[in-house]
């Protein structure tokens, strides 16, 4: 039965009268007074699920890696120029005018005078810097405290202990350095240091500060203070400021919220891949040259590498999937990062390697034309297969809305050449074609991308299988994707909306891992992931729904009709506008690999109704509780930040089962997952 929205409901699906002719929403199926969720446990209905659709995602970009991942406090700690691009420059002068003022004098951002009213007591001096290009000369006034400070965000609420270093060289004058943490709105020292620095050539010096307790609170700013002894003059450079409990330079409370996604696979890639070359960031950490960012205009301080991603990914129990550089990159430099990976990695091959980022698009250092896209994807694959004949390679592949010619090329190549095709569809839910369309359309246009995606997928797959070489051989690998929304009201990876799109997202690929075995959740650190302000750790509403998923160890996927309606969307989101038949209550069941836990995911994509359901469960009827996980809020536009850290999380709740049969009422716009256990 598929009937016109009743005008009556045109307001819900955000379908003026006028516009009506132009655009419909259609109700294929109204939500009925109470759905049914019938389930049986002996039937399959498919291939297993692998745990690797559950991968993550992880790129230098915002406070991902620097200021977030990676622990170290201070910015720009070698006093470098140009680690911003003139963009982000702007945007740090616009929240904090008082950088500008420090720039004149000389220092570099985000670094400013002790004393601004000094005048220029600063000289950046290049050719002899303990690190990178530049290091930075002190001249001290006689009787009046000099130097230099950085506004900090420190841990307290975790560890009131900070272990630092930093290089000096003498050059006249006394040779006293006096290390502190100070309020940002002046006052005495809270905890500080003094260190000799005497010698005349570089010279490394350590110290430690322990701040009092309840001095220093919670997301309150604070001031790293470098001061000179008198009229001493010298150069400084290549500081550091890291919590005691670091995890060797790693933020301890992210890599526990990292551990419990239990991700299976972290990608190391992203635009920054196409200008990344792996040797800046292996050796000493404070002698790994800092640079920019050509993706992001943002500082590469090479601090976080290849080791250190490793460990990352040892300590949350991932496999390294690592982007090699096919933009400014070489096969020998790919071959090579492989062959350094497999000799650190306790696996010694086998991993899995994408060839290239995006290379289809023009904002990717050195992108290939489409004449030169498949010899050098065949250059790549060879180099690496000659060092690990088992590495499993992802081509680069176009998005799902537009693929064709592109992965048409990547198909010309030899079979074996690449193993994956790879996906992306980083989308902007708001770029609807509906004019004027309300923010309950743009929710409901959003909710329903992953059903649009699944037919896409399908015939992607389809034209994989048309090439013999490669039929049922290689499949799809959805290394990235990222539901956008800019508008207030509607969904976006940092809001309740944005979960709902994410768990959608989850159902969907459950239904077709076989042809999309791997995915990638943008990402692990920021975006629907992880994230770190003002030195407090928090999640996105998607990471909540992430977990509910990769947690349940369910493998095996069985047969469940669902009767709760429907609806199609009609000049939606722009890059796949027309889609229909949306379940308003998205159900997946499957067993674990044991088959003694029942799992159903459920996904309430009604933007305000309530939905009951009686729900029956065949072929596993001794379970008698129900263990119920439910991510909700007020309103999708709800999420989590440094001041409420879980506003949105996931609440657990129980229920009874009688012979296989129970009922839930599934709340509106939410996830939710159901536990049964045999007894």
């Amino acid at each position: 039965m598929t009937r016109i929205v009743p005008l009556a409901l045109v307001t819900l699906l955000g379908v003026s009268a006028s516009t009506m002719a132009a655009a419909q929403s259609i109700v294929n199926q109204p939500v009925p007074a109470t759905a049914t969720i019938q389930i049986d446990a002996s039937q399959s209905a498919g291939a297993a699920i692998p745990r690797t659709i559950f991968g993550s995602f992880l790129e230098p970009i915002g406070n991902s890696t620097y200021n977030g991942l990676w622990a170290e406090i201070l910015q720009n700690p070698s006093f470098e120029a140009g680690m911003w691009s003139a963009g982000n420059v702007g945007r740090m002068l616009h929240d904090d005018p008082e950088l500008g003022r420090a720039s004149s004098l000389g220092l570099p951002l985000p670094w400013e005078p002790l004393d601004p009213n000094q005048g220029n007591r600063y000289e950046p001096r290049y050719g002899n810097a303990a690190n990178s290009w530049r290091s930075l000369m002190i001249m001290g006034v006689p009787g009046e405290p000099t130097g230099i400070r950085q506004k900090v965000y420190l841990p307290v609420h975790r560890t009131l202990e900070y272990k630092g270093s930093l290089y000096a060289r003498h050059l006249d004058g006394p040779s006293g350095l006096t290390i502190s943490i100070r309020r940002h709105d002046g006052g005495d020292a809270l905890a500080s240091a003094h260190i000799d620095a005497a010698s005349d050539s570089w010279t490394k010096y350590s110290f430690d500060l322990n701040l009092p307790e309840g001095k220093l609170h919670r997301l309150d700013p604070a001031d790293f203070v470098v001061q000179v002894e008198g009229d001493e003059r010298v150069e400084v450079d290549e500081f550091s400021l890291m919590p005691a409990d670091a995890l060797d330079g790693l933020d301890p409370d992210e890599v526990a919220m990292a551990k419990a996604m239990e991700t299976p696979l972290v990608r190391f890639g992203g635009n920054f891949t196409s200008g990344y070359h792996w040797r800046d960031g292996i050796g000493p950490r404070d002698k790994r040259v800092s640079m920019l960012n050509l993706a992001w205009g943002i500082p590469e301080y090479n601090t976080f590498g290849t080791d250190e991603f490793l460990h990352f990914c040892e300590l949350i129990g991932a496999d390294p999937q690592v982007a090699l550089n096919l933009g400014s990159g070489t096969p020998e430099e790919a071959a090579d990062w492989v062959r350094y990976i497999d000799e650190h990695w306790h696996k010694h091959g086998g991993l899995t390697w994408e060839l290239g980022n995006e290379l289809w698009g023009s904002w990717n250092t050195g992108w290939p034309t489409l004449d030169q896209l498949a010899a050098r994807t065949l250059a790549y694959s060879k180099a690496i297969r000659a060092v690990d004949p088992n590495a499993v390679l992802i081509a680069t592949g176009a998005d799902p809305d537009n693929y064709t010619k592109w992965n048409a090329t990547q198909l010309t190549n030899p079979a074996n050449t690449f193993n994956y095709l790879s996906t992306h569809f980083v989308v902007t839910n708001t770029d609807v074609r509906m004019p004027h369309a309300s923010t309950d359309f743009i929710t409901q246009a959003a909710f329903a991308l992953p059903i649009g995606l699944e037919a896409k997928l399908k015939e992607m797959q389809q034209q994989i299988n048309s090439i013999p070489a490669f039929a049922d051989k290689a499949h799809i690998a959805f290394t990235e994707w990222l539901f956008i929304g800019n508008r207030p009201g509607t969904p976006s990876f940092r809001n309740m909306g944005g979960a709902i799109d994410t768990a959608g997202f989850f159902n969907m690929l459950m239904r077709n891992s076989s042809i999309v075995p791997i995915s990638d959740m943008t990402g692990i650190m920021e975006f629907a992931g992880i994230w770190k302000a003002r030195s407090q750790v928090f999640a996105a509403p998607g990471y909540y729904a992430f977990r509910m998923y990769s947690t349940s160890h369910a493998t095996r996927p069985v047969k469940v009709e669902t009767q709760a309606g429907s609806y199609s969307v009609q000049h939606g989101v722009g890059r796949i506008p027309d889609i229909s038949n949306v379940p308003y209550l998205d159900v997946v069941a499957a067993l674990n690999d044991k088959g003694d836990t029942l799992n159903l995911f459920c996904v309430n994509r009604s933007l305000d109704t309530d939905i009951p359901a009686d729900i029956k469960v065949a072929g596993f009827t001794d379970a008698s509780t129900a263990e119920i996980y439910t991510l909700r809020s007020a309103s999708i536009s709800d999420g989590n930040d440094e001041d409420d850290p879980e506003r949105v999380a996931p609440e657990k709740t129980e229920g009874r089962v009688d012979h296989g049969a129970f009922g839930h009422v599934f709340p509106h716009e939410s996830v939710t997952r159901i536990v049964l256990h045999r007894k």
